[in-house]
């Protein structure tokens, strides 16, 4: 016992002041919009009208997953060093601070926080899984995972495999009240007694007592944010009974599926606490699912909820994608998963291996096959931001090592560590992938990529030993950032950067506190056109290493870019959307039949050609010229965003494949 006594301290680990005091007072080497874009995203508040600086961000994150590892190794009584902990946590914090690697947005919000240490691993995570295929064991449980999962800021992905499987029944009420506690938990058992009372499992709750609900703008301590009050609940109330009743004594069609998981997306993101993401997947012969989008038969459904996922097929090798592609021209949608090369596939450029044959769909932004209820998270690395293979292999190192960490703590959900504790998913992923192309050349960057998929592999039986787990089942993907790679002014993902000029269109919460500061700096300010709640405030960019955008690069190129990181890096996925001009709007389905077998799923978007980006305003990105870039830049002032933070944060998953706008 006495080695436990010396070995198993029981002080929580913490990054040595000396070490801290080099960073304090200081300020990374921001991109163009990072300062703002940190601010806005994740700085938490220390206190009362006092947000983190990013020294300090970094500090609880750092802290955060030493710890989960220490806590780790005390729970099994494993070996746990404290100078070699020390050692590796100044490492892993230097190369975050100099934008070598972040980890993901959910990683910058939540961990370290005492919401973690008391509810769990979830928040953490970027995305998530479920399907609907057992709506006749639970027909609440995937719609109910959706908003608790969406809630803590995970994105979720669902499928509609439980059409025709339950019948909708006229539900029993309950005379007796039901109050609602100020708690997520709360809001989702309701949602869960009023979805398993239409299929006779259960009362449904008729008097419902929402007083308890903190009001609207109120803090939300633990999590951060402010209260929406209980509105957007009432809503999505009054809106499963508009769904539902008029199925009573019919099957649940895929039309049902889709629209309940939007409404609860819609619910979540006018909750004003966690804007969410969610992609839904569908079956190739389903004529229904297919049309939900189409404005001229659908137009107020989508307007008012079918807006909050992007919608996708379960694509299959050898299948005719005319169809599919007619509707894509249009409006970017359907994307195509290819379920079986999931299952089948790590790298594409490897032999089968089987290793994922329980897979049954993908996060919304699918960069990450998962099993149903499974949650994984991603650290995102900058090959540009390095000189040499050898500084990029030690950060890949210290990026693993975050994700593998966060396996390491179970979520709230049982089910989910059911399946996460089993398989130690992770992703460790790129940005500037286009930019490190730029800077070391096509052919070496692969090499890379080889080179480091191998050591990731060797890092990961190294660690997985040392902590007593399970090798991770895969290791590597593409994310397509969005709003962490803006920190460091990387381009997102594997995407070309939007022109050398092009307006950033960041949305901010109307009651946030940098709002004052924009409007002072003389930024374009304007009224969110999806949601009430937020602004839309406009950075004029210029991309100082620019050499080729989105414009100036085919469709076909893009996607050999896409098949080659799935060939030689990540043994996940590639989020990709590839962006086509009207003239090779002809040529999708043929690229589709050379490419099914390279990829495990895609998606497309026109690019809007001059004029046409006005019909669709506050896209992400929006091409100027240089003369309106120097009229927008002309005037603007710097803005102090000291002791200044937010009260809302970015959507589940981010990037392009995540923000498709309305069509």
């Amino acid at each position: 016992m006495g080695y436990l006594r010396v070995h198993q301290s029981s002080e929580l680990f913490k990054l040595k002041d000396s070490f801290l005091d080099e960073f304090k007072g200081k300020q990374p080497k921001w991109g163009p919009i990072g300062y703002i874009t940190y601010k806005r995203t994740y700085s938490r508040e220390i206190e009362d009208g006092v947000w983190e600086e990013f020294w300090q961000t970094a500090q609880r994150v750092v802290e955060g997953c030493y710890r989960i590892q220490q806590r780790h190794c005390k729970a099994l009584l494993l070996p746990w060093n404290s100078t070699k902990a020390q050692h590796s946590a100044q490492e892993m914090y230097q190369r975050i601070w100099d934008f070598k690697f972040t980890p993901p947005g959910r990683g910058l919000w939540m961990m370290g926080t005492d919401y973690v240490e008391k509810r769990g691993s979830a928040a953490l995570n970027n995305c998530s899984f479920v399907s609907t295929k057992d709506l006749k064991v639970s027909f609440s449980a995937p719609f109910c995972f959706l908003m608790d999962m969406s809630m803590v800021g995970v994105g979720v992905g669902g499928d509609t495999k439980g059409a025709g499987t339950v019948k909708v029944k006229q539900p029993e009420f309950d005379k007796e009240k039901h109050i609602i506690p100020d708690t997520r938990e709360g809001w989702v058992e309701l949602v869960r007694r009023i979805l398993d009372s239409y299929v006779g499992e259960g009362l449904c709750p008729q008097d419902i007592d929402y007083s308890l609900i903190r009001p609207e703008g109120e803090k939300i301590k633990g999590f951060g944010g402010v209260a929406s009050g209980p509105a957007p609940l009432i809503l999505l109330v009054e809106w499963i009974h508009k769904i539902l009743t008029p199925r009573i004594g019919q099957k649940i069609t895929s039309a049902d599926i889709v629209d309940l998981f939007n409404l609860v997306g819609k619910c979540v993101v006018s909750g004003n606490v966690r804007r969410s993401a969610e992609n839904l997947l569908g079956e190739i012969e389903d004529e229904e699912f297919r049309s939900l989008k189409d404005p001229d038969k659908f137009k107020a459904y989508l307007d008012n909820h079918r807006w909050a996922s992007n919608n996708s097929l379960f694509a299959t090798v050898g299948m005719d994608y005319t169809k599919p592609v007619e509707a894509l021209i249009k409006n970017g949608e359907p994307g195509f998963f290819w379920l079986d090369s999931a299952k089948n596939y790590s790298r594409m450029g490897d032999p089968p291996d089987y290793k994922d044959s329980n897979v049954g769909g993908c996060n919304p932004c699918f960069e990450q096959s998962l099993e149903s209820f499974e949650c994984c998270c991603l650290c995102e690395t900058y090959p540009a931001n390095h000189d040499s293979y050898e500084d990029f292999q030690t950060t890949l190192k210290y990026a693993y090592l975050y994700s593998k960490s966060v396996t390491l703590m179970p979520t709230h959900d049982p089910r989910t560590n059911a399946v996460m504790l089993r398989n130690r998913r992770i992703g460790t992923s790129m940005s500037g992938i286009v930019q490190a192309m730029n800077k070391h050349g096509r052919r070496a960057f692969y090499e890379w990529c080889k080179k480091g998929f191998d050591y990731i592999g060797k890092v990961d039986k190294l660690y997985s030993d040392w902590l007593c787990v399970p090798v991770s089942k895969k290791r590597t993907s593409v994310k397509p950032s969005g709003t962490v790679s803006l920190l460091c002014g990387a381009t997102p993902g594997i995407h070309f950067p939007e022109s050398e000029y092009y307006i950033r269109n960041i949305r901010v919460a109307k009651n946030s506190h940098l709002i004052p500061p924009l409007k002072k700096a003389g930024y374009l300010i304007e009224d969110d056109v999806k949601d009430p709640n937020s602004f839309v405030v406009s950075f004029p960019i210029h991309e100082k290493l620019f050499v080729r955008g989105k414009k100036d690069v085919t469709m076909w190129e893009q996607l050999e870019l896409v098949a080659q990181m799935q060939q030689f890096w990540s043994d996940n996925q590639v989020s990709a959307t590839i962006h086509f001009q009207k003239h090779e709007a002809k040529d999708i389905k043929n690229a589709l039949e050379l490419y099914e077998v390279r990829l495990k799923g895609i998606s497309f978007l026109p690019l809007e050609e001059a004029g046409e980006e006005a019909a669709y305003p506050q896209m992400p990105y929006s091409s100027i010229t240089k003369e309106k870039y120097e009229e927008m830049s002309k005037g603007l002032k710097s803005y102090n965003l000291k002791n200044v933070g937010h009260e809302i944060t970015e959507r589940g998953c981010d990037g392009d494949r995540c923000d498709l706008p309305i069509r």
